[in-house]
């Protein structure tokens, strides 16, 4: 086979239709052999019904339908665990990634030998309460990732070979972050293409807000970290403590000394068990938040998700 094409959704009975009739179009033209993926995830519109009724109609459909919503990760985890075409392709199903980007897409996988392409929507029709947030995650990403010609990192629409996506695991809400992940699976071979960015044509967007933004920068500290300290945690931990060591045993000497010369402690100023305290906390809680991710990526569950109903698929 040669194209998968996987599209994640929640909510978007309006426009999946006329979505897949465009892609078959773009398909049929080219000649290629392709399968369409539509991941429901916990929609509560007339989504499924509407991918049941392509379905009987075109054995080229697929579906996966979740029982509730878990977000746009696992939607993608699920669909590159069932995807068998040489290049898998992924688009949102809101009609403002264009399958007209597809031919391109394949040829630079197939001919140019690109492990992964990352569409670039470089005149893009979203508020400013998304484009903003939207720059500054891209630079933070490109600093901390090192794919320094990427310009945007969570572009819905991308390419991959099929290797990448079989040797990637996608969880929690990494898909912003899947350029990174490829790279610290061993596929450097990284582009990007300048893709169109269709004005969104039915409903409203379903990832507004800060939160994401924040969020973003948060899941980015953890795969950098991962990716750097994940196998050897010591390197970091122990330097950590070794230094606080250090750092307590000189303060240690400094307060013998002081008391020897009878000067007055440092310790009857009360910023200094304030300063203390916060510095304790702060280190704890960074322990805790990486020890439970830790605990989370070897858990066999973290990609355990209640599938209610599936259409074509082996």
């Amino acid at each position: 086979m040669d194209i998968s094409v996987v599209i994640p959704l929640y909510n978007e009975e309006e426009s999946i239709a006329e979505l897949y009739n465009w892609i078959a179009r773009v398909m049929k033209e080219h000649d290629y052999s392709d399968e369409v993926i539509f991941i429901s995830d916990g929609s509560t519109d007339r989504s499924w019904p509407i991918i049941s009724e392509l379905a009987d109609n075109d054995s080229h459909v697929r579906g996966i339908k979740f029982r509730r919503n878990y977000g746009k990760s696992p939607a993608l985890y699920c669909g590159f665990n069932e995807a068998q075409g040489d290049v898998v392709i992924t688009m949102d199903a809101d009609l403002q990634d264009s399958p007209d980007e597809i031919p391109e897409l394949y040829r630079m996988i197939k001919d140019e030998g690109y492990d992964l392409v990352s569409g670039y929507k470089q005149k893009r029709y979203d508020p400013i309460s998304k484009t903003l947030p939207t720059k500054l995650f891209n630079a933070t990403a490109r600093k901390v990732s090192g794919i320094k010609n990427l310009h945007d990192f969570n572009c819905g629409l991308k390419a991959y070979r099929r290797d990448v996506v079989k040797n990637i695991e996608v969880y929690g809400e990494m898909h912003r972050y899947i350029p990174y992940l490829a790279k610290n699976a061993g596929f450097n071979k990284i582009g990007e293409k300048v893709v169109q960015h269709q004005a969104r044509k039915y409903g409203e967007s379903k990832f507004m807000g800060w939160n994401r933004f924040v969020n973003g920068y948060l899941d980015l500290i953890t795969l950098w970290f991962l990716s750097t300290f994940g196998k050897k945690p010591m390197h970091v931990f122990g330097f950590l403590g070794s230094l606080t060591f250090f750092i307590g045993f000189i303060a240690f000497i400094v307060v013998c000394i002081s008391k020897f010369m009878g000067i007055i402690y440092i310790t009857d100023s009360p910023y200094f068990y304030i300063a203390l305290t916060m510095m304790l906390l702060g280190t704890q809680l960074f322990l805790a938040g990486f020890l439970g991710d830790l605990i989370s990526r070897s858990s066999q569950n973290r990609n355990d998700y209640q599938v209610e109903s599936t259409i074509g698929l082996k």
